[in-house]
């Protein structure tokens, strides 16, 4: 149980000042649900600072990503309101230690959803949709993890933009949507990459969220995953998300 708290600080304090840590479990050893453990420690550190929770991110959500990693189920991580970044604004370089970013298609939730639900109980519990950015990072040494670690690490997530609001009854199903640095584009891809629908990550998310005894609540924002592969970002970059029908998201990097 020790190694379980001393760990969850570790990585607090590794995301509280951007700094590099040692692996502590690089042969992958740990279970999920140590790891998962480790995840929900660390993030009450930072509950007990005074932030709030406001949703969870979910990854892995491609299925040839889960083969790879040898899963069978997605994985997810916890948002807290001092993860949000407004659209527009600016995050100093200085704040990560590998930061990378992924466009993603993020639910607000007008009601909890809460165990294992269908995809229309999953709908009928958002209130809009939204363009968004994922901020990730992985705090550990020369950029090597292994999957509980990652895990423990937040899922590696670090910030989140969340671009205009939308109607919920517009079909998400296959939107088209690029990855942008200073106005070129680095990635492209769908919505259809989340699961073959990114209704399935919020089903998925209701699950987990449940099952870890912290259902998804009305007002939450659910991340449904990475659309497109992740792009490093630097210094004096504008990192932004077009999405069909649903417009754009962005943000400056600084130094």
């Amino acid at each position: 149980m020790n190694s379980i708290h001393n760990f969850a600080s570790l990585l607090d304090q590794a995301a509280s000042h951007a700094t590099e840590v040692a692996q502590f479990d690089p042969k992958g050893e740990l279970s999920l649900e140590e790891a998962y453990e480790i995840q929900m420690t660390s993030i009450a550190h930072r509950l007990g600072r005074g932030e709030q929770r406001v949703g969870v991110k979910m990854g892995f959500t491609s299925r040839a990503k889960m083969q790879q990693m040898g899963l069978s189920d997605v994985i997810w991580g916890r948002l807290t309101d001092a993860m949000q970044i407004e659209e527009g604004t600016s995050i100093s370089f200085k704040n990560y230690v590998h930061p990378r970013c992924e466009p993603e298609l993020a639910f607000i939730l007008k009601k909890p959803l809460i165990g294992n639900v269908t995809a229309a109980q999953a709908l009928a519990s958002v209130e809009a949709i939204a363009p968004a950015l994922e901020i990730i990072d992985s705090r550990y040494e020369n950029f090597k993890f292994s999957l509980p670690e990652v895990i423990a690490d937040n899922a590696s997530s670090s910030g989140f933009v969340i671009g205009p609001w939308a109607s919920a009854k517009t079909d998400f199903s296959n939107l088209g949507l690029t990855l942008n640095i200073d106005g070129h584009v680095k990635h492209v891809g769908s919505t259809a990459a989340l699961l073959g629908h990114p209704l399935r990550s919020l089903v998925a998310a209701a699950r987990l969220a449940a099952a870890a005894g912290e259902p998804l609540q009305a007002g939450w924002i659910v991340m449904a995953g990475g659309a497109t592969a992740a792009e490093w970002i630097y210094p004096n970059q504008y990192v932004s998300v077009e999405m069909q029908q649903l417009g754009s998201a962005g943000f400056y990097v600084t130094e």
